[in-house]
C-alpha cells in the first residue's frame, strides 16, 4: 500500500503542476491581449508558486519529484531503488498528460491537441541543459544545507528560469513531451521535444557530477 500511495502521489502532483503550467499559460494568453511579456509573468508567477505548495504538499508522500531526471539524480546517488524510479517516471509521464487535459477541460479547450510551436535550435539546448543543470544543483545543495528551504528554493530558481533562459526552462521531460499536446502558450512541438530531454539529461548528468564534487563530504582528518 505504501509503495502505491508513492506513485499515486507522484502521478498527482505531476498532473497538478502541468494543470498549473498549462492552465496559467492559457490565461495568461486570453488576458493578455496579445502581449507575450505580460502572458510569460502571469505563466511564471503561477508555476513558480504551485511548485512551492506542490513540493511541500507531496515530499512527505513521494519526494515530491515530478521530473524523471529529478528521479534519475536520485537513483544515480543510491537514494531511489531501481524499481521505485521506473514506476516514478511512468507516473510522471502518465499524470503530465492528464495534467495537460485537466487544464484544456477548465478553459473549454479541445482535450487533444497537438502542438505546432517550434522551439528549435542549438541556444534553445543550450538553455534546457543550463536550467536542468541549475535545477539539479539547487535540489542536491539545499537538501543538503537546507532541506526544509527546498520547495521554495525550487520555486524561486524555476521562476527565475522563465525569464533567463531563452527556453523558458522547462527542465523536465515529463513536462516537455505533455506540453507538445497542448497547442496553447506552453507548447512545444513535437519536432523540437527530443532536442529539449536530450539536453534536460546533458543537464542533470553534468550537475550530479559538479555538484556532487562540491558537496562532497571530506573524511576527518587524523
Amino acid at each position: 500500500m505504501s509503495f502505491a500511495r508513492n506513485i499515486a502521489a507522484e502521478a498527482l502532483g505531476t498532473a497538478m503542476l502541468l494543470a498549473v503550467v498549462v492552465g496559467s499559460g492559457i490565461m495568461g494568453q486570453r488576458l493578455a491581449a496579445g502581449n507575450d511579456a505580460i502572458a510569460l509573468l502571469g505563466n511564471t508567477i503561477a508555476t513558480g508558486a504551485g511548485l512551492v505548495v506542490l513540493i511541500h504538499m507531496f515530499a512527505p508522500l513521494s519526494g515530491a519529484h515530478f521530473n524523471p531526471v529529478v528521479t534519475l539524480t536520485f537513483l544515480l546517488r543510491g537514494d531511489t531503488a531501481p524499481r521505485l524510479a521506473l514506476f516514478y517516471v511512468a507516473a510522471q509521464f502518465n499524470g503530465a498528460v492528464i495534467g495537460v487535459w485537466a487544464a484544456h477541460a477548465m478553459f473549454g479547450e479541445p482535450l487533444w491537441q497537438i502542438s505546432t510551436k517550434l522551439r528549435d535550435g542549438w541556444g534553445q539546448g543550450l538553455a534546457e541543459a543550463i536550467a536542468t543543470f541549475g535545477l539539479i544543483g539547487t535540489i542536491l545543495t539545499t537538501q543538503r544545507s537546507r532541506p526544509e528551504f527546498t520547495p521554495t528554493a525550487v520555486g524561486l530558481y524555476i521562476t527565475a528560469a522563465y525569464w533567463f533562459t531563452a527556453s523558458t526552462s522547462f527542465a523536465n521531460p515529463a513536462v516537455t513531451l505533455a506540453r507538445s499536446l497542448t497547442d496553447s502558450f506552453a507548447g512545444i512541438a513535437l519536432p523540437s521535444v527530443p532536442l529539449f530531454i536530450a539536453s534536460q539529461i546533458a543537464g542533470a548528468v553534468v550537475a550530479l557530477l559538479v555538484f556532487g564534487w562540491l558537496i562532497l563530504e571530506e573524511p576527518p582528518h587524523v
